[in-house]
């Protein structure tokens, strides 16, 4: 081969892939979810010490340096570029080329801006299909860097030796034919997945790899070949020799097959002529799969190395332990059974109930924090836990003697938690609430529609150390200003936490914590709300907290200023003469086959049940993997399968017993396009309501368009258009009431988590019959599940308060329409929520070339507009708008 036939990469030194380069190491530990150190070390800004963590991995003999930023809590395209300026100008870490490593592309270009040399992207992929593959890969190629493609393609990850030369060699054609990318640039990642797991689709993960990178070398030239060792092994977490044995024999043999690069911590890496003849035999026994027992061996065998000794006995053992550890033990496995007769059996001991409950639980509720902050408990065990602690207390409250008055009845810092008024969400409130709770706090939880003068009121009485926001729907993040801004007036000083979906910490930034002098946080997440409950409240550390904080929120406060000053949009009028192409002249709406409203009185629940998207039901509860893979997951597999199974006994029970009733109503309607407005008529083709659309306005590159859904209908003759609204969620107070007496929170988040999927499930159950029913424009449609949640059908059905339509106004318009509230039950707050919670509501558009979007940053020319075709005031518009305006609003007064 001749040397302009070599992978070629560079920092400030080349680094070229020659045959006499045995395997070349990438260094990890400069990624955010690979070192612990190196994220605490971003998180707090300390920038310069985690440039010595790179440092190190060069020195340790990293020859690529991989860096991630994909985190929470971070600004990650800020981080990265702030970061890659930071090793730009130390030259011993840059002499050698970066990997950029995210899965967000926004970061990526970020980092291809800022490196020096010729580094590697990490990673592209077919999941999304070619046309986003084929982008990202011009995109790399402009840049001239060099790529990871991960074996993924629309259908999921390639795991079996079929579906690795499938998606690998299909990806290859398609960068090297259509994109005409330098083949010995591209660098497969053919996916190493665990060994030795007890399941049977997984006895040939390794062998599979290694045919795969055989394959990949023989018959894709130039191709290149990297993975994540440590994956093989971890079905043998917590035994070390045995891990560093499996790293280093998959290594050895993926090397002899062809692998050129990966990530392997030298830590935990066995030299391969060193490993026991005997381990080494079982080892390659598994990764080979050469007998139909190895595992089993090799997990007899793995009990007479462990360092940490004697295999552990699944017994009752442990009831024979002393009362705080049986205590702790319950809380720590869930376990409900003796809670009552070991806190009883405490209470005897210690003569003192309080004692009970600030001693062994909440020691023991400290040991169950302790495993959720190091990532050694999930949160579905979080929550079980948190069961079993209710339940002892629940047993010692009548033996509680009243607090004398001014006398705290509990040492526990409090924290009071609200979802906001105009809001009714709380599933994310309750999960913090449990994790504070297992980490030696007291919640004082306001439930859901709290107004502001409440919560002060019950902070102020309470004697609260924190008080933590939560919502939902973007309304409630003016409801959140309005909140910090009270607390200021009436001069409270207690740190204030900011959670919820739409809720960022760019928002939290620059428009709650100029408003309120205390220390403001946003928390991304409920095990994220432990360390900053903590630093916020500490007297140790809450003074300099307060000062850290508050000075990252005024650089991102700047940093965002300077963004928008250089923001890149057109004028209204512009964006509107740049809409989405389509060729009406060959297009005939087709007419609804039931025009007007259609109720459906109860829809079966045996039905939803099949309309199931479960994978987010799994990042509910903070468990991150796409079903059903998840279930197989070497991390959280095991829990996610526990979960699942009491998700669907439950969805037995909800079904059988009837604890939830589904309702849905929908309406297909004429309609005229008036600009970007849409007027809907009545069967006399008179006008009886509008919808106000937004129009994309940030600057499009050649052939790109500022879309609005008012282009997916006809500008010129009367089309169609449908709205519906769905609920899974009638009834469902009784059963809540019940858990929540019980102090269950573990059943009682599981059901919501089940409402609102099976609310999910009824939209999409219902569109599918308006589009081979009721409307009939896809009679023959025949999609499986998989191809419902991936959107495999002609049209869209996007809601008020998502990216194409954030303005949740326009669901009063659906609401007079389809007449919700006396239809199906669904009534709206002050700010737009829907009750009951577990409901959906929306618009149905049916043009083969309706896409969602995302409507991004508008300008004031755009929001006059909206205001005056809306009829309401520049005030009021701007309120609705607040997180999608790309200036900062004047101060108006309105009569």
């Amino acid at each position: 081969m001749s040397k302009s036939n070599y992978l070629k990469l560079s920092g400030l030194e080349p680094l070229v892939f020659t045959p006499n380069i045995n395997f070349v190491n990438i260094g990890e530990r400069t990624n955010v979810t690979g070192s612990k150190k190196f994220a605490r070390l971003i998180l707090n800004e300390q920038f310069d010490e985690a440039l010595e963590v790179a440092l190190d991995q060069v020195r340790g003999g990293a020859q690529v340096l991989d860096v991630c930023m994909d985190e929470g809590m971070l600004d990650g395209e800020a981080a990265m570029v702030r970061f890659l300026n930071l090793i730009a100008s130390e030259p011993e870490i840059s002499r050698i080329p970066i990997m950029i490593d995210s899965s967000k592309w926004n970061i990526i270009l970020a980092g291809l801006k800022c490196i020096q040399g010729k580094g590697i992207v990490n990673s592209i992929s077919l999941k999304n299909g070619e046309e986003e593959f084929i982008q990202q890969a011009k995109t790399i190629k402009k840049f001239g860097a060099a790529v990871v493609v991960m074996a993924f393609d629309e259908k999921g990850q390639a795991d079996t030796l079929d579906r690795r030369i499938e998606i690998c060699s299909r990806s290859y054609k398609t960068l090297v034919e259509q994109v005409k990318f330098n083949p010995q640039d591209i660098i497969f990642d053919p996916n190493i997945f665990p060994v030795a797991t007890g399941m049977e689709e997984h006895r040939r993960n390794a062998l599979d790899f290694f045919l795969a990178t055989k394959w990949i070398k023989e018959n894709l030239p130039g191709a290149k070949v990297s993975g994540g060792v440590s994956n093989v092994s971890f079905s043998f977490r917590g035994n070390n020799p045995v891990r560093e044995a499996m790293h280093a024999a998959f290594l050895y043999h993926a090397i002899h097959h062809g692998m050129d690069m990966g990530i392997v911590n030298p830590t935990m890496l066995e030299v391969y002529d060193d490993i026991p003849k005997d381990l080494l035999e079982r080892v390659e026994d598994v990764l080979f799969d050469r007998r139909s027992d190895a595992t089993e061996r090799l997990l007899d065998f793995a009990e007479t190395v462990k360092s940490s000794g004697k295999k552990e006995a699944v017994s009752e053992a442990w009831r024979n332990e002393p009362v705080a550890k049986r205590i702790e033990h319950a809380l720590v496995k869930g376990i409900l059974d003796f809670i009552i007769e070991d806190t009883e059996a405490a209470r005897l001991e210690l003569n003192d109930p309080l004692k009970v409950i600030e001693g062994p639980l909440m020691d023991g509720m400290n040991v169950v924090g302790d495993l959720f902050g190091e990532g050694k408990m999930f949160l579905p065990q979080v929550v079980k836990s948190a069961r079993v602690m209710k339940k002892a207390v629940a047993y010692l409250e009548p033996f509680m003697p009243l607090p004398e008055e001014g006398q705290e009845s509990s040492s526990l810092k409090k924290i009071l938690l609200a979802t906001v008024k105009g809001d009714v969400h709380d599933i994310g409130k309750n999960i913090v609430g449990v994790v504070l709770a297992c980490n030696s706090y007291q919640i004082i939880d306001l439930g859901v529609m709290v107004d502001a003068q409440k919560i002060i009121d019950e902070a102020v009485k309470n004697k609260v150390d924190i008080i933590g926001l939560s919502g939902l729907i973007t309304p409630s993040l003016d409801e959140m200003v309005n909140v910090a801004s009270e607390m200021e007036r009436q001069g409270l000083k207690i740190p204030l936490l900011i959670g919820g979906a739409t809720t960022s910490r760019i928002h939290t930034a620059v428009k709650i914590d100029p408003v309120y002098s205390g220390t403001v946080v946003h928390v991304t997440d409920a095990s994220k709300s432990v360390p900053i409950a903590g630093e916020a409240i500490s007297e140790e550390t809450r003074d300099a907290y307060h000062k850290q904080i508050k000075e990252t929120y005024r650089q991102l406060r700047i940093e965002h200023e300077a963004k928008q000053s250089v923001k890149q949009l057109v004028s209204f009028e512009e964006a509107i003469s740049n809409p989405v192409d389509i060729d009406w002249s060959q297009f005939e709406p087709v007419q609804p086959k039931v025009l007007g409203r259609t109720v459906l009185e109860e829809l079966d629940l045996k039905v939803l049940r099949e309309y199931i998207d479960w994978t987010p039901f799994f990042s509910t509860w903070m468990l991150s993997g796409r079903f059903p893979k998840i279930l197989e997951d070497p991390v959280v597999g095991e829990e996610a399968k526990k979960l699942f199974a009491d998700a669907q006994s439950m969805l037995d029970q909800i079904i059988e017993e009837k604890w939830l009733q589904a309702k849905a109503v929908f309406s297909l309607l004429p309609v005229e396009r008036k600009g970007e407005d849409v007027s809907v008529l009545d069967s006399a083709g008179e006008k009886v309501a509008d919808f106000h659309f937004l129009r994309q306005q940030g600057k499009k590159g050649r052939g790109v368009p500022n879309r609005s859904l008012v282009d997916y209908l006809h500008p010129e003759k009367t089309d169609y258009l449908g709205c519906f609204a769905v609920t899974a969620g009638l009834g469902m107070e009784r059963k809540l009431a019940e858990f929540q007496a019980a102090g269950d929170d573990y059943h009682d988040i599981l059901f919501k988590a089940l409402a609102d999927r099976l609310a999910e499930a009824a939209a999409e159950y219902v569109h599918e019959l308006v589009r081979k029913d009721y409307w009939g424009y896809a009679s023959e449609e025949r999609l499986e599940n998989e191809e419902l949640i991936r959107e495999a059908y002609q049209g869209i059905r996007p809601a008020p308060g998502y990216p194409a339509c954030p303005e949740h106004s326009e669901k009063e318009t659906i609401s007079k329409i389809l007449d919700m509230e006396n239809t199906v039950g669904i009534t709206l707050t002050s700010s737009y929520a829907m009750i009951p919670t577990s409901s959906v509501s929306g618009f149905y558009f049916a043009h083969q070339d309706a896409k969602y979007f995302g409507l991004g940053k508008i300008a004031e020319d755009q929001v006059a507009s909206y205001a005056k075709r809306k009829g309401i005031s520049l005030a009021q518009a701007e309120r609705l708008l607040s997180p999608n305006l790309a200036y900062q609003p004047k101060p108006i007064v309105e009569a």
